[in-house]
């Protein structure tokens, strides 16, 4: 099957929280692609449901309506267990805290992934995600004999070692200092850059979406247009264009 331009895309997407007088509509009718090869942050003010979009779209929360599609699977006509394979083979994850196994190695934890769905790594890829993330003098050691950015890379590695369709990344940045935070948006800028991975990252730091190939808007759970090539300023215009 010929592979989409879109790494992500979504049609129609509603979602729907409780029901009757309490229903509240987090997202209503949005319809977005996410581009294969591409860096795209998700932004609006609070409330918007950029948080809710990327947890819809990742395969992590049901929709109410609509259809979305990670590649060329559409997720949401996929059962509990074929959802799970496909989350753990074909997503990839950075969370806010690096949840490393404190038992295992850097390495053991690279390829738990990996080791989960019963596949070999590929020593061509490994080496070269090592490289470039500078991790391969610390594969053998344990998350506590590893710095605050050290975690973070491996965690990185972690994410991008199956290959995935897509990396998605919720507020990376929100618990890091800024050095530490700018040096994992480095990292995500180079997965993109170096090894052709599909990023789509929520946050509220206009610096953070700098990063970024482009900037989708929610507002009121709806899609509030686009900053392509964004920067700083670019961002904090178009935020304040949402009243943000």
């Amino acid at each position: 099957m010929t592979r989409t331009a879109a790494a992500v895309r979504t049609e129609g997407l509603t979602k729907v929280h409780g029901s009757g007088d309490a229903a509240v509509t987090a997202l209503d009718d949005v319809s977005v692609e996410f581009e294969r090869g591409r860096f795209t942050a998700i932004m609006g003010p609070s409330g918007s449901g950029k948080s809710t979009l990327l947890h819809c779209v990742a395969g992590l929360d049901a929709v109410t309506k609509g259809r979305v599609w990670v590649g060329d699977a559409e997720i949401t006509a996929l059962g509990d267990d074929r959802l799970t394979v496909l989350r753990r083979d074909r997503v990839g994850f950075v969370f806010q805290a690096f949840n490393l196994l404190p038992t295992m190695t850097a390495l053991d934890n690279i390829l738990l992934p990996l080791r989960l769905a019963g596949r070999r790594p590929d020593a061509g890829h490994l080496d070269r995600l090592v490289g470039v993330l500078g991790i391969g003098d610390r594969l053998r050691h344990r998350p506590a004999e590893l710095s605050g950015g050290q975690q973070q890379r491996v965690a990185v590695a972690r994410a991008l070692v199956t290959r995935p369709e897509v990396v998605f990344a919720d507020e990376p940045t929100g618990a890091l200092d800024s050095r530490s935070g700018q040096e994992l948006l480095g990292l995500l800028r180079r997965s993109v850059d170096e090894l052709g991975q599909s990023v789509v990252m929520v946050t509220h730091d206009p610096t953070a979406a700098a990063h970024a190939d482009r900037v989708v808007l929610l507002a009121d759970g709806r899609l509030a247009g686009e900053v392509h090539g964004p920067s700083v300023d670019t961002v904090l215009q178009a935020l304040r264009g949402l009243g943000e």
